[in-house]
């Protein structure tokens, strides 16, 4: 026979006594209380407000949505990403040039959805965001056999960390525009809708265009595997050239941020000198988990931005006095994102002001630093990685970890 929940009885009477108490109870909490007589139907009558109050208190305690403002930023002045300053309200975000001009405004956040009341089910006493689009609201996201598409790709490409993060986080915010529409349902307009809801955030073209490769390349893929026939995320983005020159810091750039360098912490400080000194990418940092040596040549493995990037980089001299015995763990841990905003704000604080300057430009300065030296083209593709990979770039195990320390060195801090 089929179970049926047992209906709840307020009412009870204690061993030795006539009377009718009610008992209520709530997580944590027992109330037993007489109702004063022994006629069942009387305490019923007795026990009604107190049992409705009861319920009423019960039904506001049940996890719920509730509609919240998200903000993106804090009231307040903020750095942006390109070398912007951002001035934020709490609807508002004004972005300004280094001359004080003002380039643009957006949202500060916007309409969103909170989980709350979970602390007795989870023990949460904070709200639970939701992610959601304007107007729109939320329901819980489900696995599908949209989501094997994703899974299997990431799989197989050997996709992991904050790259993996990203996608999924991307994937999770096109089900959300799209309304959980079938991606065999999908169009191309579909997919745009990703690109008007990162463009609405301030983002530049290749930003966008890097936050939606994951999904192309995961579709491209399953039409390849034969379980989806059309890509709505193919070539989506248009061809704007909307983006910030980057400049290399130049030798009174570097004079001032090493003057300024005891201001950072320790360890954004061995952040900032290995940047300099390999031209590495800020996120390439943050993958140094590990080292090996070849002829006593400490040297450490980098580069999962394309096949091409993956390589060996010696760690240059200006940077071995600083660095533990032996890396065996990650040697940054609180990810590049906030390491970018409180590098980019150590330049502007060093008196760097132009906008087009900005932690990457590291990157440029050793690259022209590579050149200045005569560096062959091949020696500097090896140690700030290839754009394109060739054929005999799979040949080998690349240069020698001993001639690219002495050309690594040339950087310099």
């Amino acid at each position: 026979m089929p179970k049926t929940k047992r209906k709840t009885d307020y009412l009870f009477q204690r061993p030795g006594s006539a009377n009718w108490y009610v008992k209520l109870q709530a997580p944590g909490v027992r109330v037993e209380k007489s109702l004063g007589t022994s006629d069942r139907r009387q305490a019923e009558i007795l026990a009604l407000p107190m049992i409705g109050e009861h319920k009423a208190r019960l039904l506001a305690a049940r996890p719920r949505l509730e509609p919240t403002w998200r903000r993106e930023f804090e009231p307040g002045l903020h750095d942006g990403p390109n070398g912007e300053r951002i001035a934020a309200t709490e609807r508002e975000l004004n972005f300004y040039s280094a001359d004080g001009k003002l380039l643009r405004t957006a949202p500060n956040g916007g309409p969103a959805f909170q989980l709350v009341n979970l602390e007795g089910r989870l023990g949460l006493t904070v709200p639970v965001p939701i992610e959601v689009n304007e107007g729109t609201r939320p329901t819980v996201q489900t696995k599908n056999g949209d989501d094997a598409i994703l899974e299997t790709y990431l799989n197989h490409a050997n996709i992991t960390g904050h790259f993996e993060r990203e996608a999924r986080n991307v994937w999770a915010l096109f089900k959300t525009l799209a309304n959980g529409k079938p991606l065999k349902e999908c169009t191309r307009d579909d997919g745009r809708k990703l690109v008007e809801h990162f463009r609405n955030e301030g983002l530049k073209t290749a930003t966008i265009n890097k936050k939606i490769a994951w999904l192309n390349a995961a579709v491209n893929f399953a039409m390849k595997e034969g379980t989806a026939r059309f890509n709505p995320f193919a070539s989506i983005v248009p061809k704007v050239d909307d983006a910030e020159r980057r400049v290399p810091l130049d030798e009174a750039d570097m004079k001032a941020c090493k003057r300024s360098l005891g201001t950072l912490s320790e360890t954004d400080q061995l952040l900032f000198r290995l940047l300099a000194s390999t031209g590495m990418r800020l996120g390439e940092a943050f993958q140094i988990s590990s080292e090996a040596t070849e002829r006593g040549v400490r040297y450490v493995v980098i580069g999962t931005k394309t096949e091409a990037s993956k390589r060996r980089v010696p760690l240059p001299a200006s940077v071995l006095p600083l660095l533990p015995k032996t890396i065996k763990g990650p040697l940054f841990r609180d990810g590049a994102p906030r390491a970018s905003k409180r590098l980019n704000r150590f330049l502007r604080d060093s008196g760097i002001a132009s906008p087009g300057k900005v932690v990457h430009s590291l990157r440029h300065r050793a690259a022209d630093r590579l050149r200045a030296a005569g560096a062959p083209i091949d020696i500097r593709h090896a140690l700030l990685g290839h754009e394109k990979r060739t054929i005999a770039d799979s040949y080998g195990v690349g240069h020698p970890v001993l001639l690219l320390r002495k050309w690594i060195d040339k950087i310099g801090f």
